[in-house]
């Protein structure tokens, strides 16, 4: 078993198809990589967690394991061609760049906004909102149980630079490294995989959101701006 790192920043396949997640109708941007107007079929895999969590074979927006897929903002449901503060959903940009949802500290809320929302909420998921019902985001608790469960390693599919994840049972997903979107440029891809949870950061600043970031040499989670887009990989429970 791999040993995770846990670090901070700011700023062919065995695959086994289930029928209990809702199928996928998003189409494709330019960075996915995938053709628009094609149905979109989703692999759902078992990798022989404890939680019995079930893992998508391919990215938010993507039609294969290796396309990037769409890029998203923490807690946005579309892909978008700048991400920055001014263009963030959930914030205020004409008064105090003060957050208006997802807040647990009230220096940082608008006019001193709470919520105590920690967790993204079906409608701001981008993985439950493009791919339906019964999908969603996993948690950063969720993508820990992910890499402390399965042997990784960093591959290429078809060309494209990132880590396969293999359970105790054999099967196993592919991460593109799809590095991230900041303003309008992209940075890092094909040297770094950084994927969004759905999970908010709770210690440092409500402006932060916690992500699971990997290299060549290294895997854990971080905590990044969320105004900044990064890809997604939905996750669902198994049919009972």
């Amino acid at each position: 078993m791999k040993k995770t790192i846990i670090f901070v920043a700011v700023i062919a396949l065995t695959m086994v198809t289930f029928t209990s997640c809702t199928k996928e109708e998003n189409d494709s941007n330019e960075n996915g990589n995938n053709p628009a107007e094609e149905e979109i079929i989703e692999e759902w895999v078992d990798l022989d967690l404890p939680s019995g969590l079930l893992w998508c074979s391919h990215n938010v927006g993507a039609k294969f394991p290796e396309n990037y897929g769409n890029y998203y903002a923490w807690g946005e449901t579309t892909a978008k061609d700048r991400y920055d503060w001014m263009t963030y959903q959930y914030i205020n940009n004409e008064n105090n760049q003060k957050l208006t949802k997802y807040c647990n500290n009230s220096y940082y809320g608008h006019d001193g906004f709470t919520d105590n929302l920690t967790v993204l909420e079906p409608e701001d998921d981008a993985a439950t909102v493009n791919m339906g019902d019964g999908t969603r985001t996993p948690t950063i608790e969720e993508w820990m149980e992910l890499i402390n469960n399965t042997t990784s390693t960093w591959t290429q599919v078809n060309g494209v630079n990132g880590r396969t994840y293999k359970g105790a049972n054999g099967n196993s997903i592919f991460l593109p490294a799809t590095g991230y979107y900041e303003g309008t440029g992209s940075y890092s891809v094909l040297s770094r995989g950084i994927y969004w949870s759905a999970s908010l950061d709770t210690e440092t600043s409500p402006r932060n959101a916690q992500a699971f970031d990997f290299s060549s040499s290294r895997q854990g989670k971080a905590i990044y701006y969320r105004s900044t887009g990064f890809t997604v990989r939905a996750v669902c429970e198994r049919k009972k």
